[in-house]
């Protein structure tokens, strides 16, 4: 199995249509996320209920029960919770802005408990290692490009979603991979993007964003270790290809 090697560098200076889903309204009182917490306790609720004790209402588009489904459905549940951006949140899942920094709130608390309590972290150093951590990629039903930030012991620091949607050279740019390297220090980074289609193979576009993005990090002093295609059932290291 490879292994990712970090080298010591030098800083160079419309909603569409959908099926009826249940409303809030249309769950037994006992059954509704708030109620249950209070007779079953927090760890009965699952995370879409948990997320949507935490937005407390919905929009007039549509129902807090719905809302939460949806944002975790299409962000994921690492996406979600990992995400520090209000402003892109809000409009990646077009969801009020207040809205949108109670959930980066909630994540930001989390982090902050558990680096206070926990001496455990995550190393990646292979491909495989980053695919074993990205399950929650597996069944996503839009593109996402994650990046996962490391320090200079193969330690993941940061965690983002850097773009949601079709992943091509047109939309991503190297200042969007490479500004949460800057702002945690980190000395790599591994970049991660699904295929809901289910098929894990790189297209030459993947290996030619690959490639574009390997060359800025040089320049940046931020080593490109590998980009992971992830897919239901197997992944792609494109890092093979350069």
């Amino acid at each position: 199995m490879n292994t990712y090697a970090i080298p010591k560098t030098a800083h160079i200076v419309n909603r569409s249509a959908r099926e009826y889903v249940l409303t809030i309204h249309d769950l037994p009182i006992e059954g509704r996320p708030r109620e249950k917490m209070v007779s079953q306790g927090p760890e009965a609720l699952s995370i879409q209920e948990l997320l949507a004790v935490v937005l407390t209402t919905g929009t007039t588009k549509e129902d807090v029960i719905e809302m939460s489904n949806r944002i975790i459905r299409e962000y994921g549940e690492k996406s979600i919770l990992a995400e520090r951006n209000p402003k892109k949140l809000s409009e990646d899942m077009d969801i009020p802005m207040g809205k949108s920094c109670v959930i980066v709130a909630v994540g930001e608390l989390g982090r902050r408990m558990y680096d206070r309590t926990q001496s455990g972290f995550t190393i990646i150093r292979s491909a495989t290692d980053a695919y074993a951590y990205l399950q929650d990629m597996k069944n996503l039903p839009k593109e996402h490009l994650r990046g996962l930030y490391l320090n200079s012991h193969n330690r993941l620091i940061r965690d983002e979603v850097i773009s949601m949607g079709t992943i091509n050279s047109s939309i991503i740019h190297p200042r969007e991979v490479f500004r949460p390297a800057i702002e945690c220090n980190a000395a790599a980074v591994v970049l991660a993007h699904n295929h809901p289609s289910g098929e894990a193979s790189a297209s030459a576009e993947d290996i030619e964003i690959t490639n574009q993005l390997v060359q800025a990090g040089k320049i940046l002093g931020i080593t490109v270790l590998d980009h992971v295609i992830v897919a239901r059932d197997s992944f792609t290291s494109v890092g093979a290809n350069y």
